[in-house]
């Protein structure tokens, strides 16, 4: 049976808050458009990562949409770091309140999409045999959306129960009395090992690398407190709008004396987490005050562990701090004064394989009932390349990106006309308050759209030279930082074979740039009629 192929302005990828939010801006504006999610319903990442402790690692009054006031007052958090559940009612909620959910396919998965030169269109198809002919091609695919599975020998013959925590089940799952496996000590693991191990018999976390994590001191959000947010609200808006990070950064150029240094890094410990981090001036340019901040963590573990060698294991000593995402908890590191709870270093004994009762290193074998993989994303590309994206000459995308993706602006890949990326590489993405970054991006890639309409263009197309430029400088404000001394997801270093390419923007004044750009007519990006 030949389904009929559907003819529309735009197809948008994805239903996480960067779907949700292009479909609105592109349907209000009178634009027919199509969302597509492998999902069953919105909330993107949300929808998928139910583990238990799942919550998001920015305060949740700034994990917010900012573009509707009345959408702001509709909505009130209750805690000061938003729960999973929570933040998923959320993205259900802005569905609901702007009936979003029916221009959306649900269950289906997008396989393909090619560029057709002839009428410089995009044929797009789906799993399920829908097929649409758009003008325009929006990923919102989200940085952190394709979970790593676990690749370990004998995984396939494990017995008892096995679960990923980026695709977690939507029933709860009872870990009263059970013995538990958590292979991995990212922030995934790093908010589930507290909850699991209330319940679990036995708790055993298998740690490649140990991570810096910050505690969240988390707690009902007051009505005081949504209040005075409200009330500085207009002002953080327009911080945001000028291209302003919208919190009270530290002067520029400041150093520190070692006193105000010594009381700088005390501010990690208060409960702010990423927010206090960033706090701290040229934590991941400067090497001594990074050695300062990084030796205070590590004091507090061995305040908080007991044992002085799994407090040592506990430790992170091989990457500055920050250059791998910190993690946000709730009692992590106290979680390992609990009698059930095991730590197994694997740099001193690495897993073997996977056993039909548990897990097997090169020192022991270690019985469980269930194994949560905590493995990670493949961060940032993982998700464009599961698409066959392919535009003029048949060029794939996965090609142009086998030694690591390139982008300009992390918007738009030279070679692929009228497709434009949210939050693609060589944008600041996953290094920024994600809600912020995607508003930025969704209304200049509207607003770039709007352009091509009124300038009566056929497609809109960055250069190499400028996309080739953009790398560059992407490159060049990495290596005046310390990220590229951490075997991080940022570089690709969690997934076998991938690339091992500095992915986000870490340099200032990016949206100030995105919004010049515009003003000038769009240098770097050729528009033919």
């Amino acid at each position: 049976m030949t389904t009929a192929t559907q003819s529309i302005d735009a197809v948008v990828v994805g239903a996480g808050f960067a779907g949700l939010y292009m479909v609105h801006r592109l349907r209000d504006a009178g634009f027919t458009v199509q969302g597509v999610d492998a999902a069953g319903d919105v909330g993107g990442t949300w929808y998928w990562n139910r583990y238990p402790g799942a919550r998001c690692d920015i305060p949740s009054l700034l994990y917010s949409y900012t573009w509707s006031d009345d959408l702001r007052d509709s909505w009130r958090w209750s805690e000061k770091y938003a729960t999973q559940p929570e933040i998923l009612a959320y993205a259900e909620h802005v569905a609901d309140r702007y009936d979003l959910r029916r221009s959306f396919l649900f269950d289906t998965k997008v396989i393909s999409a090619v560029f057709n030169e002839a009428t410089g269109r995009w044929r797009v198809e789906t799993d399920g045999g829908r097929v649409f002919d758009a003008r325009f091609c929006i990923m919102a695919t989200g940085c952190l959306s394709v979970p790593r599975v676990p690749d370990i020998p004998g995984a396939a013959t494990f017995k008892g129960a096995a679960y990923v925590t980026g695709q977690w089940p939507h029933e709860p799952v009872d870990f009263k009395g059970k013995r538990v496996a958590i292979i991995g000590t990212g922030s995934s693991a790093i908010q589930s090992m507290p909850l699991i191990a209330q319940d679990a018999a036995q708790v055993t976390v298998f740690q490649r690398t140990p991570n810096f994590s910050l505690p969240a001191l988390n707690a009902p959000l007051t009505d005081e407190e949504v209040a005075a947010f409200n009330e500085a609200f207009p002002i953080y808006k327009q911080l945001l709008d000028s291209g302003e990070p919208g919190l009270p950064l530290p002067p520029k150029g400041w150093v520190p004396t070692d006193a105000e240094l010594a009381a700088l890094v005390e501010q990690l410990w208060n409960g702010g987490g990423l927010i206090s981090a960033v706090m701290i001036p040229d934590l991941v340019k400067n090497e001594r005050i990074n050695d300062a901040a990084a030796d205070f963590v590590r004091a507090k573990i061995r305040e908080i562990v007991k044992d002085p060698v799994l407090a040592a294991k506990l430790s992170p000593d091989s990457f500055p701090l920050a250059t791998k995402r910190a993690c946000v908890d709730t009692d992590y590191f106290a979680s390992y004064n609990r009698d059930n709870v095991t730590l197994v270093d694997l740099r001193d004994t690495p897993i073997e394989a996977i056993t039909a009762t548990g897990v097997r290193t090169s020192d022991a074998d270690y019985p469980a009932d269930i194994i949560v993989y905590a493995l990670g994303f493949d961060a940032m590309t993982g998700a464009l390349l599961n698409i066959d994206i392919r535009a003029r000459d048949g060029l794939a995308l996965r090609d142009v990106w086998r030694d690591g993706p390139k982008t300009y602006l992390g918007v738009a890949v030279a070679g692929f006309p009228n497709l434009f990326t949210v939050t693609g590489p060589g944008s600041p993405s996953v290094l920024s308050n994600m809600l912020n970054s995607i508003e930025q991006h969704v209304d200049w890639i509207f607003d770039a759209i709007q352009h091509v309409q009124t300038t009566q263009s056929a497609v809109m197309e960055a250069t190499l030279a400028a996309q080739e430029d953009w790398v560059a400088h992407v490159n060049d404000e990495a290596d005046q930082t310390l990220y590229p001394r951490a075997a991080s997801w940022y570089v690709g270093a969690n997934v076998p074979g991938k690339p091992r390419v500095f992915m986000p923007y870490v340099g200032e004044g990016y949206k100030k740039r995105c919004d010049q750009i515009a003003a000038d007519g769009y240098p770097g990006f050729a528009l033919s009629r």
